[in-house]
């Protein structure tokens, strides 16, 4: 079951810009950075009430966020719904007809198991699924 929205992704060229504008400007404060080797991205992410900003600044011309940034420029790349049942979400959603991006979670950032399905099955929105790691 979808429990809330847990992030926004926003997709930026430089983190360090990125980050300078959520603190200065939002006076919010970063959490912290990491590396997400696998989708070759750098994180960061800002508590906003119930829900974080999560900040995306790829780390290979190839990977998914250069070539949004390439499209689209800076901006908002996904809305990521927390759930206590991943892979019930995945089934569901196939189920209903949407377009898996990925059929199985995978570990992201913030110690969390993800999957995306595809925004052309989703009105246009990259839309993220996201669960607490157990086996962390």
């Amino acid at each position: 079951m979808i429990q809330q929205i847990d992030h926004i992704g926003i997709a930026v060229r430089s983190l360090d810009e990125g980050i300078a504008y959520y603190e200065n400007v939002m006076g919010l404060s970063c959490e912290g950075r990491e590396e997400v080797t696998s989708q070759k991205v750098r994180t960061a992410f800002f508590h906003v009430g119930e829900v974080h900003i999560e900040l995306l600044e790829p780390t290979d011309p190839e990977s998914p966020i250069a070539k949004f940034l390439e499209k689209n420029g800076e901006g908002i790349h996904h809305i990521a719904f927390r759930t206590d049942d991943i892979e019930g979400q995945l089934n569901k959603a196939a189920e209903a007809g949407c377009r898996l991006i990925h059929e199985k979670p995978f570990p992201g950032a913030a110690n969390k198991l993800v999957a995306f399905l595809h925004p052309k099955s989703t009105h246009g929105v990259l839309t993220e699924f996201c669960a607490c790691n157990k086996d962390s």
